[in-house]
């Protein structure tokens, strides 16, 4: 089931569906690149990523404030009318922190060396959702943000360690409050049934005695540190997955991540997100008895992954519906043009229906067909648009608890953006010696990475037929168009 791609298969098209299934896409100089390399080479290089430092940033958001218990001491001394002045300052800073943090992170995707990990660090945002609307603090979302980077693609229960210290999932799932006479079970049960096991593969008492295993794990307040507190630890004899035993918080995590299940339940995620839809039951007993050979490290099972003949079948290539993260930063990518400022990059995602840092609920964005409806297919037809030519009609909706001073930054942002369309004679022939055929070839290789269907070529070769003499203007048109067909929808 995971025998590898032929050499022989390997081409353009094929390099381009490993770009954008283990990355955002390219353009065609930089696919032809990968094509040029062995399928291995062309995998080894995307798997080939620094793993222990933190990415670098020197920004407000990727640092503790050093004067954080003053501050808060501040708040609880203060009077009222004090406190909601200091906590209108404080929202203020954080919004401010938080669309700073979100650019940050999109440019690395449409431009930073290493696309694989980043994609790898989206998909584990929805893996282990969790939204700065309960955290709150900016630098704790890039923490979490950046330990996805760090540990995606090595040993789960090291992963899985890290994620059950970490301070975002203390304060999201209210560990940070569980206490020994109470446990709180929030945690317990989404480690069991969202994150490693799935419904059905453990019972309610093993929620309840892992909740019993997990207290006296908190949070530090002012140092923002997961802390363990001995004296809140329940100490007992726990039965947790059929095993007993006075079980902590580390062994907790060792038993959910060591469980034969978990390796079936992640590796199905990871090819779902991947490939696009579910793996058969052969097809994920195979990654899963990868994953096992491999001491449950995730590299060799992405390797497999991506290397198999049947990522590259024909019902994978060019039928995953393009999130709408995926959708703006491959166009970026594509069109070779920089990302909107950071207000318009949120537009764009409340208006599509994915906003980073803040889904939906703790089980992430369903994705697939879900991100299609009436509305958002129109903001995506909308989006071509401004990236295209720069004029902005998707809907100002920055959400209920916008300021006016934010709607009237975004007004001014949208009339700004009208002057950053695409550069045209970067990734197009000339006008003047422009040919209708020629010009849908080339939207082909560089949009789609494939022929378009007979109905959308006839469309725009029709359009290009009604505009007699092209000049620029109507090459930005067949560019948004190509953008607006069902086939470029779908990656």
């Amino acid at each position: 089931m995971l025998n590898e791609l032929p050499a022989a298969r390997w081409n353009f098209a094929t390099a381009a569906h490993l770009l954008n299934r283990a990355g955002f896409g390219g353009t065609p100089d930089q696919i032809e690149e990968f094509a040029r390399l062995t399928p291995a080479a062309a995998v080894d290089r995307l798997l080939d990523y620094p793993t222990e430092a933190p990415a670098e940033t020197t920004a407000a958001w990727s640092k503790i404030e050093p004067d954080r218990a003053a501050r808060l001491r501040a708040f609880r001394q203060a009077g009222e009318e004090e406190r909601k002045k200091l906590a209108q300052e404080r929202n203020r800073t954080q919004r401010e922190q938080m669309l700073g943090l979100l650019h940050w992170w999109l440019q690395r995707m449409v431009s930073g060396p290493h696309p694989l990990q980043e994609k790898l660090t989206l998909f584990w945002h929805g893996h282990f959702a969790t939204s700065v609307l309960k955290v709150k603090e900016p630098y704790l979302m890039w923490r979490q943000n950046d330990l996805f980077r760090r540990h995606g693609a090595g040993r789960w229960e090291s992963l899985l360690t890290e994620v059950t210290r970490d301070p975002a999932m203390l304060i999201w799932l209210d560990q940070a409050q569980s206490k020994p006479n109470h446990p709180n079970e929030n945690y317990a049960r989404e480690l069991m049934e969202l994150f490693a096991l799935g419904e059905g593969h453990y019972t309610e008492q093993d929620v309840t005695e892992a909740a019993r295993a997990l207290t006296g794990l908190t949070l530090d307040r002012i140092k923002l540190e997961p802390i363990e507190r001995p004296r809140l630890r329940d100490t007992g004899t726990k039965i947790v997955l059929g095993k007993t035993g006075r079980f902590s918080t580390d062994d907790v995590v060792r038993l959910v991540a060591n469980h034969p299940q978990s390796g079936r339940f992640l590796t199905a995620k990871l090819w779902n997100f991947f490939a696009g839809s579910p793996p058969t039951p052969a097809l994920n007993e195979a990654l899963a008895t990868t994953f096992a050979h491999h001491r449950r490290t995730l590299r060799p099972v992405l390797r497999a992954l991506l290397l198999s003949e049947a990522f590259h079948a024909p019902d994978v290539v060019r039928r995953q519906i393009k999130s709408p993260v995926q959708l703006l930063v491959q166009a970026c990518r594509q069109l070779e043009r920089p990302l909107p400022p950071p207000l318009v990059c949120v537009q764009i995602q409340r208006s599509l229906g994915q906003e980073l840092f803040n889904p939906p609920n703790v089980k992430g964005w369903d994705g697939g067909a879900a991100w299609i409806n009436t509305n958002t297919l129109l903001n995506r037809h909308n989006l071509a648009l401004m990236l295209v030519t720069g004029e902005n009609s998707l809907p100002l909706n920055l959400g209920k608890n916008a300021k006016p001073e934010q709607q009237r930054r975004l007004e001014r942002l949208k009339r700004r953006a009208k002057s950053e369309g695409v550069a045209v004679d970067r990734i197009l022939p000339p006008a003047a010696e422009a040919r209708p055929e020629a010009l849908l070839a080339t939207v082909e290789r560089r949009l789609l990475n494939s022929p378009l269907s007979e109905r959308s070529r006839t469309g725009l070769r029709d359009y290009l037929k009604a505009q007699g003499t092209l000049d620029e203007q109507d090459l930005r048109g067949l560019l948004r168009l190509a953008m607006c067909t069902p086939e470029y929808q779908l990656t």
